[in-house]
C-alpha cells in the first residue's frame, strides 16, 4: 500500500510515555530552559492515555525523583502511603513462616508506595507543562532510518482504520512520520520497536540474554478493619509457595489508601516445566491459608499483568546507536534483588537527557556523542546494578544450589561462586511434555472463582479496562500456524494457552475431522509480551495494535 504520510520535526521524540522517558523529558526541558535553548519535544504512547498502560508493583525509592525535582511533594506527588515497614515470609503449603531478617536490598522503610498509571499521569502532566508536545494514543509502529540503514532519523506511528485484511476503512488515518534529531525508546520490557533494532544493530553483541518475569497485580479493596489498619509494617514480600524453591519468582502485597492494598505475583519465565500457568500461580498463591486470612472480605477493583526486565548488569546492550538511545525497562534498567525499577529507569532518562542535551547543543548525533553509558558508569545507578549482577542468574537455579549462590552473592556484595554466572535466553528453557495430554488439562486452582476477590482470565481483562477494535490486523504475528499443530502441541502441549494471562491463544479441535487449530483472542491481550518472550520457537511476533486501545489502568 502505497501511502502518502505526513511528516513533522522535532528535535527530540521519545517514545513511551513510562518514567523513563517523562523523566528524561523533564530533564531535557530542565536543561534547555538553564540554557536559554528553545527545543522541540514530543512524547508519544500506545495507550489511550499517560498512564493507562502502566502497571507495576510499585515501591518507588524517591533517590532519582529527589534529583529530578527537590520539591517533588509541594508538586502534587501522587503518593499513596509511606512505608512504615517491611514483612518477609516464607510460605509452605498451609503455613507462612516470618523470616526474622529481611535483606538489605528489601528495606523499604521511608520510600513511598505508588500506583504506576498515577505517578506516570502526574508525570506527564509535570512534562507537558514545561513544554513537551504529549501525544496519547500514537504507537510507534517503525523506526525510521537514514539511507546508511544505521541512523535513526524519527519514527512512524501506527495507521489507523485498517480492516481485519489490511486494508483501508473509510475512516482510514495513515501513520505520520516523526522525524527527530534524536529518537528516545522508552517502551518498557521487550518492546517491539528495541527488539527490531537490537536485531538489525546487534545492540546485544558480547551481552548475557536479557530474561524476564511476567507479573500479575491487583488493587483489591478491603473492609474497614483490615490487617494493615494497624500493623506494624506495611509492605509484604513472600517467596516459596506456589513456586516452590526450584522456579523463580514469589509475590508481594503493598498497602494503599482507603482500605486498599496491591496485591502481585511474579513468575521468572525461566522455568522448565511446560504445563505452568502463571496465573494459576496466582490463585494458588492468594488461596493460601495466610493470603486467604489477609484478604477476606476483598473485592478486586483492577487487575493487570506485565513482564518484567530482570537480567541486569550484564544484560544492558548497547544504549545508543546515531540518532537514537534506549532508556528504561527496554534496556533493561532494574534493580533486580530489590524489585525495583521505577527509580532505576527515570534516572537512565535523565542520564540520556543530559547527552541529548550535550549531543544538541553540538549538532552532533553520532553513537558516541549520545551515548550515556559513561554517565550510568560514574552515577549510583551503576552501583545498584552491579551488586545484583547475577542474581537472576542464582535465582533461576533450582534447590540447594539456588540458597548457595544466592547467600555467597549476598556476603560478597554481588560476585557470588562464579561472575558472570551464564544465563539461557527464556524461550529455551522448556523441557518436553510428560503427557501427551498436558495442553488440555485445565489449571487445578481454578475451580473456586467467586467472581469477587478470585476471579478468572477473562474477568481480569474486564477490570483491566482492555478494548481493542475487533475488525483489525491481528497485531500478534504467529509466523507458522502449522508449526504450532505439529511440532508444538506434541512437544510442549501448546504452551501460549497458559503462559498467557489472558486467554489470548487457544487449540481448538474440529468436531467433524478431529484436526487442532490455533485460536486467536487478540482482542483480550493485556500487551504483557509474554507470548513474544516464553515461545519455545520464537514463533510469536508481538507489535502494536492500533493506537489508544489495549488496556485502560487508572490505579494499578
Amino acid at each position: 500500500m502505497n501511502t502518502e504520510r505526513e511528516k513533522i520535526e522535532f528535535d527530540v521524540v521519545f517514545v513511551g510515555g513510562g518514567p523513563a522517558n517523562l523523566a528524561g523529558a523533564i530533564r531535557l526541558m530542565q536543561l534547555a530552559q538553564a540554557q536559554g535553548a528553545a527545543l522541540e519535544v514530543a512524547l508519544i504512547d500506545k495507550g489511550a492515555e499517560i498512564g493507562s498502560h502502566a502497571v507495576s508493583g510499585a515501591i518507588l525509592n524517591p533517590v532519582a525523583l529527589q534529583e529530578l525535582m527537590p520539591d517533588f511533594r509541594e508538586q502534587g506527588f501522587p503518593e499513596e502511603v509511606l512505608v512504615r515497614g517491611d514483612d518477609f515470609y516464607f510460605l509452605t503449603g498451609s503455613k507462612a513462616l516470618r523470616l526474622p531478617v529481611v535483606p538489605r536490598y528489601l528495606h523499604n522503610q521511608g520510600f513511598s508506595v505508588v500506583s504506576l498509571a498515577r505517578f506516570t499521569r502526574w508525570l506527564g502532566e509535570l512534562a507537558e507543562n514545561l513544554g513537551v508536545n504529549i501525544f496519547p494514543g500514537f504507537a510507534g509502529s517503525e523506526l525510521l532510518f537514514a539511507e546508511d540503514q544505521q541512523t535513526v532519523v524519527g519514527v512512524r506511528t501506527g495507521d489507523k482504520g485498517l480492516g481485519a485484511d489490511g486494508q483501508p476503512k473509510g475512516n482510514f488515518e495513515p501513520g505520520i512520520d516523526l522525524m527527530a534529531k534524536v529518537t528516545v525508546l522508552g517502551e518498557g520490557a521487550r518492546g517491539s520497536l528495541t527488539k527490531q533494532l537490537e536485531q538489525k544493530l546487534n545492540l546485544h553483541n558480547g551481552r548475557l540474554p536479557q530474561v524476564y518475569e511476567t507479573g500479575i497485580k491487583e488493587v483489591i479493596e478491603l473492609p474497614d478493619k483490615n490487617y494493615f489498619a494497624a500493623g506494624p509494617a506495611n509492605v509484604m514480600h513472600l517467596m516459596g509457595y506456589p513456586l516452590g524453591m526450584d522456579r523463580c519468582g514469589g509475590g508481594f502485597v503493598y498497602e494503599m489508601q482507603a482500605n486498599r492494598v496491591a496485591i502481585g505475583f511474579l513468575v521468572g519465565l525461566a522455568y522448565t516445566d511446560c504445563d505452568l500457568d502463571p496465573y494459576d500461580m496466582f490463585i494458588r498463591f492468594k488461596r493460601h491459608p495466610f493470603m486467604a486470612n489477609l484478604l477476606d472480605g476483598g473485592r478486586v477493583v483492577e487487575q493487570g499483568a506485565r513482564t518484567v526486565s530482570t537480567g541486569g548488569f550484564y544484560t544492558l546492550p548497547k544504549l545508543a546507536v546515531a540518532g537514537g538511545v534506549l532508556v528504561g525497562g527496554c534496556a533493561g534498567f532494574q534493580n533486580t534483588p530489590a524489585l525495583k525499577g521505577i527509580h532505576a529507569s527515570m534516572k537512565s532518562g535523565m542520564l540520556a537527557a543530559e547527552a541529548i542535551s550535550a549531543a544538541l547543543a553540538a549538532s552532533d548525533f553520532a553513537q558516541a556523542r549520545l551515548d550515556y553509558r559513561p554517565l550510568v558508569s560514574a552515577s549510583w545507578l551503576e552501583q545498584e546494578l552491579y551488586e545484583g549482577r547475577n542474581f537472576a542468574q542464582a535465582n533461576n537455579k533450582t534447590g540447594l544450589a539456588k540458597l548457595i549462590h544466592l547467600g555467597a552473592q549476598y556476603l560478597t556484595k554481588g560476585r557470588g561462586l562464579q561472575d558472570p554466572l551464564p544465563l539461557e535466553p527464556d524461550c529455551q528453557a522448556l523441557s518436553p511434555a510428560t503427557r501427551a495430554n498436558v495442553g488440555l488439562e485445565q489449571a487445578s486452582a481454578a475451580r473456586d472463582f467467586d467472581g469477587v476477590l478470585l476471579v478468572d482470565k477473562l474477568t481480569g481483562v474486564y477490570l483491566s479496562k482492555t478494548m481493542h477494535r475487533e475488525d483489525q490486523p491481528c497485531h500478534l504475528i504467529v509466523h507458522d500456524t502449522t508449526l504450532c499443530i505439529e511440532r508444538c502441541y506434541p512437544t510442549y502441549g501448546s504452551p501460549c494457552t497458559r503462559f498467557c494471562p489472558a486467554s489470548v491463544y487457544e487449540i481448538e479441535t474440529d468436531e467433524r475431522t478431529g484436526r487442532k487449530r490455533l485460536k486467536l483472542n487478540p482482542a483480550n491481550c493485556l500487551h504483557c509480551k509474554t507470548c513474544d518472550i516464553k515461545d519455545p520457537y520464537e514463533n510469536i511476533t508481538w507489535t502494536c495494535p492500533e493506537g489508544g486501545e489495549g488496556p485502560g489502568y487508572t490505579i494499578v
